[in-house]
């Protein structure tokens, strides 16, 4: 049992023989912001004092009179009601044994409960190169996903293909154009709101390879199918050097064809209504601005409709909850679908919709928005091979998704402190370095009853911090917490380097139980930095 949940049940029964049940989760403990105050905090007496009628600090005073719990040296009671707590020298360095002991499992939790849940990102229209914009909802989306795993969740990662509407049927005839023109026949054009791109040349060239001049004869729905396959491929290897990988591709094509937009049409008639010759679905009855049509005058679709047959799909294929990470100027969409699952009998609460603020490139000071080798919008591909993967990810989670992220590349690439990425990944190195030199030569000791100065205590505090920062990255879908912590380890690591010499040969046992930190320290980083898709380098 961890010194937290031994505090919280000590607490609750306390609480019971005062006359009042309590739940574990409803005691809080939180970690003071300054020195002095301990090492725990819990307000339960301010919580309860109504409860029990009585002042919080003179119900605080009953709550710990007599209460002795094992870790705790000293328990106080400070400001209006707060109870800290001391957590004991013994209780705090027992936890680098745990560490090590455990390894990379060391801060996964059962928060999850094994709960199903479908977390769906970057969804790009299969027409093109990625861009900043989806890069951050892919670094964000995969970070989530490895945090959602860590702490308990069943997590499946989907992507979206749009492999049906009118962006499509543009890049088919686009491609054939590309592929007559690459023939030497320019009898047909690239629409003008086609994709005039170098992509789809290359697309043309790799059909000229394939089959000659044998395509000729094939119709339009050839060109659009074998442009979204390339299309895609295209994407699917700038993802997986980006470090993202998805477990199941989801066809919009499939799913019109498979009668199941026309399945939800005839589920939501009771909350349509017809105008001006269009079919509208009331959104406005659960906070939406306006209804919306889904059903266009000419008979087609709008792209709401098989959108909300898509997510009533995800509901059917068992998933207890649903993530989607949309783009900023998808913010009107959230009411709409919310209410279009709640009119097919879905708990709309189960669907998270979570957007994803812009990024704005910055370089020599000035903003940096165009390719010189393109001509055009900088793609993920073209950042990453200036800043590197580990860079691009690592600021792409450094702020919330609901934050704009001005991207600095020349910090990206500087070498030295002033670089978080660099920085944290040279404590790493350097951890990894004190090991090698001293390991074969000192051992590891996890005992760390000689462990007694305030850069190591405090490191070993920051280690304990892990898996509650997993918990609450998970229950808010913010790996930016991660991308904090990893950040402050390192410059707790960093501080017990400056302070402590680990490597002494006039005192053996105490440079042995400066090693099992530096270890249980690499093995938290190392994994920190793995939720967040950084790699961890073992020397620099």
């Amino acid at each position: 049992m961890n010194i937290e949940q031994n505090i919280k049940n000590s607490i609750a029964l306390k609480v019971s023989s005062l006359g009042q049940e309590i739940n574990l989760n409803d005691i809080v403990l939180e970690r003071p912001k300054y020195e002095g105050q301990g090492d725990l905090s819990t307000n339960i007496a301010m919580k309860l004092a109504k409860v029990f009628h009585k002042a919080p600090v003179v119900l605080a005073k009953e709550i710990i009179s007599d209460l002795n719990i094992e870790g705790v040296d000293k328990i106080e009671i400070a400001g209006p009601g707060f109870i800290n707590f001391f957590i004991s020298k013994n209780q705090i360095t027992s936890l680098i044994k745990t560490i090590i002991e455990q390894g990379k499992n060391y801060g996964s939790t059962t928060l999850g409960k094994n709960e199903k849940v479908l977390l769906e990102y970057v969804s790009a229209n299969p027409t093109g190169a990625l861009h900043l914009g989806h890069a951050r909802g892919a670094a964000i989306g995969d970070c989530l996903s490895r945090i959602l795993k860590k702490a308990g969740y069943d997590v499946t990662r989907e992507y979206y293909v749009n492999d049906a509407g009118s962006q499509v049927d543009n890049l088919g005839l686009s491609l054939k154009a590309r592929y007559f023109q690459e023939l030497g026949d320019n009898s047909l054009d690239v629409p003008e709101n086609g994709y005039h791109g170098e992509d789809v040349i290359n697309f043309a060239k790799i059909l000229v390879e394939e089959g000659k001049d044998s395509y000729k004869n094939e119709n339009l729905e050839f060109f659009k199918k074998r442009g979204v396959e390339l299309a895609l491929e295209n994407i699917k290897k700038d993802l997986r050097e980006f470090r993202v990988e998805f477990d199941v591709f989801t066809s919009e094509k499939a799913i019109r064809n498979q009668g199941k937009v026309e399945k939800v049409l005839e589920e939501l008639k009771p909350y349509c209504y017809q105008e001006d010759g269009a079919l509208f679905l009331k959104t406005t009855q659960d906070g939406d601005d306006k209804d919306r049509v889904i059903i266009k005058k000419d008979g087609s679709y709008t792209y709401l409709l098989p959108d909300i047959a898509y997510h009533k799909d995800k509901f059917d294929r068992g998933y207890q909850r649903l993530i989607d990470l949309f783009g900023a100027d998808h913010h009107g969409y959230i009411a709409r679908i919310k209410s279009s699952m709640k009119s097919l009998g879905e708990n709309p609460d189960k669907l998270d919709i979570e957007l994803v603020q812009m990024v704005r490139l910055f370089k020599d000071g000035k903003e940096y928005k165009m390719s010189k080798r393109t001509g055009n919008a900088i793609s993920m591909k073209e950042l990453c091979e200036e800043v590197g993967v580990d860079g691009v990810r690592f600021f792409f989670v450094s702020r919330a998704s609901s934050q704009h992220l001005d991207f600095d590349i020349d910090l990206a690439k500087t070498m030295g402190t002033s670089n978080p990425v660099y920085y944290c990944q040279y404590a790493n190195a350097r951890l990894y370095t004190m090991l090698e030199i001293g390991q074969a030569q000192y051992g590891l000791n996890s005992q760390g009853n000689l462990l007694v100065e305030k850069s190591e205590l405090d490191l070993i505090k920051k280690l304990s911090e892990f898996s509650e920062i997993i918990n609450e990255s998970a229950l808010t879908l913010a790996p930016s917490k991660i991308t904090i912590y990893v950040r402050e380890l390192a410059a707790k690591i960093n501080d017990f380097y400056t302070n402590c010499r680990v490597l002494d040969s006039t005192n053996v046992e105490l440079s042995s139980q400066r090693l099992a930190l530096c270890k249980a320290s690499q093995i938290v980083l190392e994994e920190g930095l793995s939720l967040i898709g950084v790699s961890a380098p073992q020397h620099m």
